[in-house]
């Protein structure tokens, strides 16, 4: 298989639910699909201070159901529900529909790929040893209960002149087996030297054991 396939991909419709849930003929796909990397990538850009690993999108007739996974919700919703007010009339603002938004607390940020790749991201941005900064997060994935951990950073790493790419891997990441549950985040780190690829796989254990998860696996 040689691990080149995204985790996340390789178990969508087996194991895994999609995180846009609804349907589009001809006519209608691209513009629906226009419409979700709207919405993803303005809630990104203005809440990435909230940490939101997913955004999932629902449509019905009438409406589209935003539902965001924060690990600081509080962020979002505001002193009573101020902001997530704000934030639905923005997204009917942006995409011309009727929007509904629901906000759900990750349980566990820290075995989050996507959360910890930011995480990463920031911390390269404000010059910090890459080589720490994946040590660093790599213990803490482990400590808050992940089974394995694989971090990779791609790019000009250290402000060095040849592109190149690092590894940090700690316990087991069977990236073949797809009954086991991996959460794979990627995000890049623009910095004053070139943009930097950061891949994080975490592995949680294998499906049916601890929590069900039903398609919503963060």
């Amino acid at each position: 298989m040689g691990q080149k396939t995204n985790p996340i991909g390789n178990r969508l419709g087996i194991i895994r639910g999609w995180e846009s849930n609804w349907y589009g003929n001809k006519k209608d796909y691209a513009s629906k699909l226009i419409e979700d990397h709207k919405i993803r990538q303005f809630i990104k850009d203005k809440y990435r201070f909230a940490g939101i690993p997913k955004v999932e999108i629902e449509r019905t007739r009438k409406e589209v159901r935003v539902i965001l996974h924060a690990a600081r919700p509080g962020l979002i919703i505001g002193r009573k529900g101020a902001e997530v007010d704000k934030l639905r009339e923005e997204l009917e603002d942006l995409i011309l529909r009727t929007v509904s938004v629901n906000i759900i607390e990750v349980k566990n940020p820290d075995t989050s790929a996507m959360l910890a790749g930011e995480t990463i991201a920031d911390a390269l941005l404000k010059r910090q040893a890459f080589r720490r900064v994946m040590r660093m997060r790599a213990e803490a994935i482990m400590q808050a209960g992940a089974q394995g951990v694989k971090i990779e950073l791609s790019g000009r790493l250290g402000g060095a002149e040849m592109h190149r790419r690092e590894k940090w891997i700690e316990g087991s990441i069977p990236l073949h087996t797809l009954q086991s549950r991996i959460d794979y985040g990627f995000t890049e780190a623009y910095t004053t030297y070139g943009a930097i690829g950061i891949k994080v796989w975490i592995y949680k254990g294998q499906y049916g054991e601890g929590e069900v998860t039903h398609g919503h696996d963060a």
